[in-house]
């Protein structure tokens, strides 16, 4: 984890705003109106649920913040030592340790206050174990006050912490204050360190980034460090030494011979010799700033000792720079990057992970075949193309320069017809119509419709070759054909008659029996068209006498009475069915006003008591459903379902300060 991941942490309140975000909550969450003459069970689950969901409340946003908050063991030792280098870690283990003995102790009065509800016997006594237990609640928060704004403290420093990442390449300048660390990372970063002639300018880590061989360096500029015991240093000169200790990367260790800085040569040799150990196992640099002013070869002889002991001493490589003039600072930057990716190379290799894919590497080096040069070709168009100058009047025109000319940008259209690949270059402005010699052109879009063309003309003139037009009526080679053919033109008439239903829509209509026609009409008509009606008039027949076989009349006799009813001869009830059953007879009244008896066959089984042993039964399941909705309807929901909130705004928000010195609700 780096600290980039420690930068999403939500702001911790204040052990008030904390109070306020939860009571708030569940006064807007949980039902507010309660009455003495509900039943006892109701008022103890109303005030049970209150205080069940403050706990809720409390336990869900400290759960977040203990969450949220990295524990340091879980943390790369570098993001570790260095958040115990600034924040203490006794002090943040003791705030997350007592916020989480808070939520332990919300839990627990949570639980005896609801076992208490369990037998409160009147709507005063839970009122008032419900207010005790929200009041232990709010005093055991009001004690996190100092945890809380600590925490906060601590998120918003990590917040502004750089973004270092452990596990990278890294390149590590450390050295006295003022010897000019912040001034080589300005030059080789885009960082932005503020550099001032004092010592401790730099109080904190500040990290720059470059690219070296296709890949991303950070550069980790340190605080400066002096020469005294470990338990004297502070916390800005500590944050150093964690990073010397736990980052795997290359040291710069910068010297000022010229003593600018207000330490001796002797002082910062013996500095680099106190803190060697943090090298150990790492690439280092030892980088002589300055050289504008002082180089090593104008140092005094026993100073230049000093510094040529350190030079001598094994795995160390110097450099001498002037960050005033910049020489020597690329040169510095390529050594280090070097010296680190050699070094992390050979930690890999002799790591336990090469053995299992050495033997499978093979690197394979071309060797040249002849000694022939054979140089890069370079057409002679691009050695003699001219390079583009804005002042000469002679220039290539760009596009930009055809737009200045044109009105400018908003106005100038571009022509993106000018770059089409047309036999003829006049073609390209043509205006391509919609409409040509009474054809559409979308219609000929199509690449082969030449081909296409050609193949139905000769298909045309192969069909008129072989007699297919001389003859008027169509030709049928089977009966296949023939109903196929049918087939098309029903389907064709269906489509017509849709469109015409369509067209229609809004019309009045013909009443249905207008159109109906009589079997001996039909038949006549059909006659007269050339066709045989024999078919028809058959199943007609067994029609009528199916229906007769179904239904036949007690009495052949029927005639209207003087109100228009039909009735039978011999005053029968109703119709009788084959096997010789009444069929029950309903009277309804027509479209002319009279009233006409009509056939109604009644179900086999009731459905209303389907299921059920008996009617007694099936009114007593109806008694019940009833029953369970009566819950629903004094609440007006709809059914079981219905999750609708009539007051879109609850009481607490209309509630509060009214103006007119009337009185306070809240």
């Amino acid at each position: 984890m780096s600290t980039s991941g420690l930068k999403a942490i939500a702001p911790v309140p204040t052990a008030a705003d904390f109070l306020d975000i939860v009571l708030s909550k569940t006064q807007r969450k949980t039902p507010t109106v309660i009455h003495k003459n509900f039943k006892i069970s109701r008022i103890r689950n109303f005030y049970m649920r209150k205080v069940k969901f403050t706990q809720d409340s409390f336990d869900e946003k400290l759960g977040a913040i203990l969450t949220e908050f990295p524990m340091l063991d879980d943390l790369h030792p570098f993001l570790s030592s260095l958040m115990n280098v600034l924040y203490d870690k006794n002090h943040y283990k003791l705030a997350l340790g007592q916020l989480r003995t808070a939520r332990h102790l919300i839990d627990h009065v949570a639980k005896d206050y609801c076992r208490l509800l369990k037998f409160g016997d009147s709507l005063y006594r839970c009122k008032q174990l419900k207010k005790a237990a929200l009041g232990r609640m709010a005093t055991i928060m009001r004690r996190q006050k100092d945890p809380l704004a600590y925490l906060e403290q601590v998120r918003q420093h990590i917040s502004r912490l750089p973004a270092i990442d452990p596990n990278t390449r890294t390149l590590l300048i450390c050295g006295y204050p003022n010897v000019g660390k912040s001034s080589f990372i300005n030059k080789v970063t885009r960082a932005d360190v503020d550099v001032q002639p004092y010592a401790f300018t730099t109080k904190s880590l500040f990290v720059g980034h470059l690219d070296y061989k296709y890949l991303r360096w950070q550069v980790i500029d340190t605080p400066g460090i002096l020469d005294h015991p470990l338990e004297d240093m502070n916390t800005i000169e500590m944050q150093s030494i964690t990073a010397l200790a736990h980052l795997k990367s290359c040291v710069l260790y910068f010297m000022d011979l010229s003593e600018q800085c207000g330490y001796s040569v002797e002082a910062q040799c013996k500095l680099f010799h106190s803190i060697k150990p943090l090298f150990s196992g790492k690439p280092t640099l030892l980088v002589i700033n300055k050289i504008d002013i002082t180089r090593l070869e104008d140092v005094h002889p026993d100073s230049r000792a000093l510094v040529q002991e350190i030079i001598d001493s094994e795995g160390v490589q110097c450099v001498q720079v002037s960050c005033h003039s910049e020489e020597g600072v690329m040169d510095v930057k390529n050594k280090a990057c070097d010296a680190l990716l050699a070094h992390r190379v050979d930690t890999k290799l002799k790591g336990s992970k090469i053995n299992s894919v050495i033997n499978r590497i093979h690197v394979a080096q071309p060797k040249a075949r002849d000694d022939v040069a054979r140089p890069a070709f370079i057409p002679d168009t691009v050695k003699e193309r001219k390079k583009y100058d804005q002042n000469d009047p002679e220039r290539r025109r760009l596009a930009r320069d055809i737009e200045l000319v044109e009105g400018g940008a908003g106005v100038y259209n571009i022509n993106l017809r000018q770059d089409y690949l047309l036999a003829n270059p006049e073609w390209k402005q043509d205006i391509i119509p919609e409409i040509m010699d009474g054809k559409n052109i979308a219609d000929f879009i199509d690449p082969d419709i030449a081909e296409k063309l050609d193949a139905l003309e000769r298909e045309e003139e192969r069909l008129q070759a072989e007699g297919f037009y001389d003859s008027e009526e169509d030709m049928f080679d089977s009966d296949d054909e023939r109903e196929a053919q049918e087939a098309t033109i029903a389907l064709s008439h269906k489509i017509q008659s849709q469109s015409i239903k369509k067209s229609k829509k809004n019309q009045a209509r013909l009443p249905r029996t207008a159109g109906l026609r009589t079997l001996t009409e039909l038949s006549t008509e059909m006659t007269k068209a050339g066709l045989d009606p024999s078919r028809i008039q058959e199943r007609a027949a067994m029609l009528a006498k199916l229906q007769g076989g179904k239904r036949k009349r007690d009495d052949e006799d029927v005639d209207m009475d003087a109100d228009g009813d039909m009735e039978d001869g011999d005053g029968a009830e109703g119709w009788m069915d084959v096997d010789g059953e009444e069929v029950p007879k309903k009277r309804v009244k027509g479209n002319s006003g009279a009233v006409v008896a009509v056939n109604r066959r009644a179900p086999k089984s009731d459905r209303r008591v389907a299921g059920m042993r008996d009617e007694e039964q099936a009114s007593r399941a109806v008694k019940l459903r009833n029953l369970g909705q009566r819950p629903r309807n004094m609440l007006a929901k709809a059914g079981e379902g219905d999750r609708t909130i009539k007051t879109k705004m609850p009481k607490h928000l209309f509630a509060g300060k009214r103006k007119g010195g009337k009185t306070q609700r809240r």
